[in-house]
């Protein structure tokens, strides 16, 4: 790698571009505008909600039913189960198990979780591998990282630029050769090592196997040396050639499998370690040895995963009572609840007779710990972590009156895409803050949720609360009135949606919406006359008027509809045709080649 001048950058010594670009003048100024805009994005269920559409569009959704359902069960025991904080500006996660071949998932700033078909078939459906990752890219969304490396990317880039229009020490391929190997190492692959961190946590504190991330990274790495088809996936398994230095913004697996490997251990009180890929230690004393079982040699995988079982018990339990040391059945020892995480361990002590020898590894284990401190010290780092939580929790609860007035306003766009779980989720974080901003509309907007998600009668209970609490807001009106809409009982609805209109006449959406249900009704002059009020007040929203009755109101935009049509019309012919000559071309050449 050359830098500035020719120089050799040393071996993981990136250049400092963020110091620079401080420095520069106007970045400052870049770096909080664009922070500010993708946290804004990030904060948008909108946003979000298109984020799923557009990855579904370009990747579509992997058919297997049975890697949907692995990792919906994954994925909601992290979300329900795992011990974190959502900022105030973070939206609850949402995911989609695409099509694309390529192994990768990612987290966008609307903390929508995209997991690609190949990144499951990739660990073979493991659930504790797939919940490190999965783990792993939560806490991106979490930390906002997409936000903060974006902005730091920016004023780096900046920041370089500006000093060498000042200096010329670099031409521009040098400059943007060393801009993008500065951001990928002083910006990017920190927050990498933060996530693998996050993750950890995430994924223990919700019930999984603590050797998964090591396990997980130790699967990737053999996925990435000689299963891949992607060569730029490809992990070349020389050692010189994979320290060469390069742009690459992603740990080392094997550096990451070591991290994953020693957190596992630190929250096993330090006692269980894997050693030579397959031999498992408890204080310096072998244990056993484990053995691959699967369609490749997975004796790493294995050995992680009864190494982590192994550390989650001495972690949950503070004595050898805990672990229920018990006969098989079959003149064996074993231990632990029967599993899914414990499968692994009690499976290689039954094949190697490891029972008794782990009792006695167990047994004294503990009984050293009041000399070396080693559970006093898993403690200590456990509460400093809960404490911190209870901190991001505390903040979240004093959040101002703006914030939660944005939480409120998601959980009503949930409602509007027929998400009413969500927007429950939304409503409960509003309740449970301290700055409420107006709670008789947190009434409204939480009853609308409860109907979406099919409690009607709870439904009503909030939004009359919020009618008597205030009957000068004409949204109250409105939301009872979509609610009674949705029951079908249309009489109540336009009685709400005339009370509504009393309220505020200027408000477009009680006329749009009596329009709507007198066209339900088939009572047209009704509806137009509703359709008419909603053009004069908001005649740009002309889109949203039936074309039978646009052609009544203006004739100029419904005219300019009608163009609209043919224009798109014809693209979409356009692109058929484009595409299905390309089709018979590349028919036509294969069949030639063959």
């Amino acid at each position: 790698m050359i830098g500035i001048g020719g120089t050799s950058l040393p071996k993981a010594e990136a250049a400092d571009a963020w110091a620079i670009a401080a420095q520069a003048l106007g970045v400052l100024g870049a770096y909080q505008s664009s922070l500010s805009s993708i946290l804004e994005l990030g904060n948008n269920a909108q946003a979000q909600i298109q984020s799923q559409r557009q990855d579904i569009q370009q990747n579509g959704i992997d058919p297997n039913s049975n890697d949907v359902q692995v990792v919906n069960r994954v994925m909601r025991q992290l979300v329900d189960k795992g011990d974190y904080v959502l900022k105030a500006n973070s939206l609850p996660f949402c995911w989609t198990v695409n099509n694309s071949k390529d192994f990768n998932a990612a987290c966008y700033p609307t903390n929508y979780v995209s997991i690609n078909k190949a990144l499951v078939r990739g660990l073979n459906l493991e659930p504790d591998e797939l919940a490190a990752v999965l783990a792993h890219e939560m806490t991106h969304g979490i930390e906002q990282h997409s936000a903060h490396n974006y902005a730091k990317a920016v004023a780096q880039y900046y920041g370089m630029a500006f000093l060498n229009m000042d200096t010329g020490v670099a031409d521009w391929n040098k400059l943007n050769a060393l801009a993008n190997y500065s951001i990928a190492k002083n910006v990017t692959l920190p927050t990498e090592y933060d996530a693998d961190a996050g993750g950890f946590y995430i994924m223990t504190s919700a019930g999984f196997n603590p050797g998964g991330g090591a396990a997980a990274m130790a699967r990737m790495a053999r996925y990435l040396t000689y299963e891949t088809q992607n060569v730029l996936e490809y992990q070349d398994p020389d050692p010189k050639l994979k320290e060469q230095e390069n742009y690459n913004d992603h740990p080392d697996t094997d550096k990451r499998e070591q991290k994953l490997a020693q957190m596992m251990t630190d929250y096993g009180c330090g006692h269980v370690t894997v050693k030579d890929r397959k031999d498992i230690y408890i204080d310096g004393e072998k244990l056993l040895s484990v053995d691959w079982d699967g369609e490749y040699d997975n004796t790493l995988e294995n050995a992680y995963f009864v190494a982590g079982a192994l550390a989650k018990a001495f972690h949950d339990y503070d004595s050898p009572a805990g672990w229920e040391f018990r006969s098989d059945g079959d003149g064996n020892v074993t231990c632990l609840a029967k599993t899914r995480v414990n499968e692994a361990l009690q499976r290689f002590l039954r094949t190697e007779r490891a029972g008794e020898r782990l009792q006695a590894l167990v047994t004294a284990a503990y009984a050293g710990e009041s000399a070396s401190g080693a559970r006093t010290k898993m403690k200590a780092a456990a509460q400093a972590r809960q404490q911190a939580l209870q901190g991001e929790r505390e903040a979240v609860l004093a959040a101002n009156a703006k914030f939660v007035k944005k939480m409120r306003e998601n959980g009503d766009t949930y409602s509007d895409y027929g998400q009413g779980e969500r927007a429950l989720f939304q409503m409960r974080r509003v309740f449970a803050a301290r700055n409420p901003e107006n709670e008789a509309e947190n009434h409204a907007i939480r009853g609308r949720a409860k109907a979406v998600a099919g409690d009607f009668t709870a439904g009503l209970q909030d939004l009359d609360k919020a009618v008597t609490m205030d009957s000068k807001n004409v949204y109250n009106y409105l939301n009872r009135a979509d609610v009674y809409h949705m029951m079908g009982n249309t009489e109540a609805a336009l009685a709400d949606l005339m009370q509504a209109k009393e309220v505020d006449k200027a408000n477009p959406y009680g006329w749009l919406m009596s329009a709507q249900i007198y066209e339900e009704l088939g009572q047209q002059a009704e509806a137009l006359a509703n359709y008419q009020e909603f053009y004069r007040l908001r005649p740009k929203a002309f889109r949203v008027i039936p074309e039978e009755y646009l052609s009544q109101i203006s004739d100029k935009d419904y005219k300019t509809l009608q163009k609209e049509k043919a224009d798109a019309r014809k693209k979409y012919e356009q692109q058929w045709n484009k595409d299905h000559k390309d089709k018979k071309a590349a028919e036509k050449k294969s069949a030639a080649k063959s």
